[in-house]
């Protein structure tokens, strides 16, 4: 599976983006997708998850309330829609998929630059 994630941008504070990411293959809707982040000079961090069906979606609490993902399994495709966003959600974002938890996902995108400025 390769995952290509896009959307990222240069935005002001309280403004929104919609991330995507893509998986090539036929077994994406095997996978539980997420999305994870890391701001300069900080280590990586998770941000929200999704079972492979599209239930149970849950977000770190830095996130809860501001950030939705879904997911839709026809297109191969898992969204982050990221509203009333804050300078300190700048970060690289990244989309993985794992099938064994997110201790050890078994892939990841290349990572999509969000810069939130105040």
């Amino acid at each position: 599976v390769q995952l290509q994630a896009s959307g990222g941008g240069l935005v002001q504070a309280g403004g929104s983006l919609r991330l995507s990411c893509v998986a090539s293959g036929r077994t994406f809707s095997s996978y539980a997708m997420g999305w994870f982040r890391r701001a300069p000079g900080k280590e990586r961090e998770f941000v929200t998850a999704i079972s492979a069906s599209g239930g149970s979606p849950y977000y770190a609490d830095s996130v809860k309330g501001r950030f939705t993902i879904s997911r839709d399994n026809a297109k191969n495709t898992v969204y982050l829609q990221m509203n009333s966003l804050k300078p300190e959600d700048t970060a690289v974002y990244y989309c993985a998929a794992t099938s064994r938890g997110w201790q050890q996902p078994d892939y990841w995108g290349q990572g999509t630059q969000v810069t939130v400025s105040s």
